[in-house]
């Protein structure tokens, strides 16, 4: 019975999905009525591949995402009430909100995290009138476009205005608006060149008018830990993710920072967070000759988290000559995450991980 059950659920998949599945022997019977497709899963794992799972393999967790995208209703994750579409007019009176004297730039995405050269996007931008786009963040001119990787993801957006929070503003607002929502299918973003908040995305598909939230329509790859959009931004979709822990980044506390206390700096090559050290245990009286497990809580937190913004007059003498800069100390457990996720280098990585 499980054979035949088996049997149709195989054959409901892709060529490519079958490749995984081992099929059983057809069963030697002429017809079962009522069966379902029966599927098994062994315990053992057929991948070692972590983005690579039972949902995966089996093609289960694409009907999931398609199940969830095409009757899934969106909720706003602040008020919890359900989410509306909204239209150019409640937009345009949601932007109208803004502070006086905001400079902002309404965009519309054309391209939103594509695979591409994207070439036609750009000529087809200069024969439309418009002048400036932005790309991957960079504002650049359509008479000088950038050449982009064709296997990397882009983001393309037009720039459809620049304008400044005032009185009377309405009329030229909706018409950007308008023509903003026209070439993305819906979606207008702010961009705040003078804020470091980030910017404001605005649909006609979905919004929570009571929390000014605007969200895009549900598609199957939010629902996907292998795309960006769906994948959570800490562990990018592999459900962990590694922190730097305290306690190894000064493994023997018997030792002070002149000894080597800091064993991820030891090497030859670290010279320039040598020095920042020094320097940051001469800002805040830190004793580099004693041990480490006696320092102060006050001086171990500023060593480990940083120094909240304030920067620290640096001596630094390398290759290229000596200098003087006023810098700010990030802390090292700060310092090795994010170096940690920036660098190219799988070395570098390495050294971090010990």
């Amino acid at each position: 019975i499980y054979a035949e059950g088996q049997r149709r659920y195989v054959e409901s998949l892709s060529a490519y999905a079958r490749q995984f599945l081992g099929q059983m022997q057809k069963p030697d019977v002429d017809h079962i009525d009522g069966l379902s497709p029966a599927i098994s899963i062994d315990q053992k794992s057929s991948s070692k591949n972590p983005r690579s799972t039972v949902g995966t393999v089996t093609e289960i967790y694409d009907y999931l995402r398609l199940l969830y995208a095409r009757i899934g209703v969106p909720h706003c994750p602040k008020c919890k009430k359900r989410i509306t579409k909204q239209t150019a007019e409640q937009i345009v009176d949601q932007i109208l909100k803004l502070e006086d004297k905001t400079k902002f730039q309404i965009l519309a995405p054309v391209v939103r995290h594509r695979k591409g050269e994207y070439s036609h996007v750009f000529e087809e931008a200069k024969r439309e009138g418009f002048t400036r786009l932005r790309v991957d963040g960079e504002i650049v001119s359509v008479e000088d476009p950038p050449k982009l990787d064709r296997y990397k993801n882009h983001s393309i957006e037009v720039v459809i205005d620049r304008l400044v929070m005032k009185k009377g503003l309405r009329k030229r607002l909706a018409d950007s608006v308008e023509l903003a929502l026209k070439i993305s299918d819906g979606i207008v973003t702010l961009d705040f060149p003078s804020s470091k908040n980030g910017d404001m995305t605005l649909s006609e598909q979905f919004a929570c008018l009571d929390c000014n939230i605007s969200f895009e329509e549900l598609t199957p790859r939010m629902f996907s830990f292998n795309s960006p959009y769906g994948a959570c931004k800490d562990c990018t979709g592999l459900g962990f993710y590694k922190k730097i822990d305290p306690d190894l980044v000064v493994p023997d506390k018997k030792l002070s920072i002149n000894e080597g206390a800091i064993a991820v700096y030891n090497s030859s090559s670290s010279g320039f967070y040598k020095a920042m050290i020094k320097a940051v245990c001469k800002r805040y009286d830190i004793d580099r000759d004693k041990p480490y497990k006696n320092l102060p809580d006050k001086q171990k937190d500023i060593l480990m988290y940083g120094t909240g913004g304030e920067r620290v007059l640096m001596e630094y003498e390398g290759r290229s000559g000596r200098g003087e800069f006023y810098l700010r100390f990030e802390g090292l457990v700060n310092n090795l995450s994010r170096r940690y996720k920036e660098t190219e280098s799988d070395h570098s990585r390495d050294i971090i991980d010990r």
